[in-house]
């Protein structure tokens, strides 16, 4: 059983028991969420293609808590000038585990 949402503008195919990392809330570990747009779902029975929605399709996880992405390093280069410069970013993400599909 899998089934594919909706979260940040972007579309993930999750399962239950799947770690995902999301877009970063200020959430405590333990707590739990819930991702009301769900675009299709697979199961047994077959499959529901919302549209845009699958209606009544929730898809329940729990917060794991926050983490770092990797590091993206920026560089800037102007040729013949001596000008070298090199900085580093690490986006901060929600790591999240799925519980439950409910279609």
């Amino acid at each position: 059983m899998y089934a594919i949402i909706v979260d940040g503008g972007r579309q993930l195919k999750v399962e239950p028991g799947q770690e995902i990392e999301i877009n970063y809330r200020p959430l405590e570990a333990g707590s739990p969420l819930q991702f009301e747009q769900v675009l299709a779902v697979r199961s047994e029975n077959g499959t529901k293609i919302g549209r845009p929605t699958v209606a009544g399709a929730v898809v329940k996880a729990e917060i794991l808590g926050p983490m770092q992405g990797e590091k993206h390093y920026i560089q800037k280069f102007r040729r013949r000038k001596t000008y070298r410069r090199r900085t580093g970013h690490r986006q901060i993400f929600t790591r999240v585990r799925i519980t439950e599909i409910k279609a």
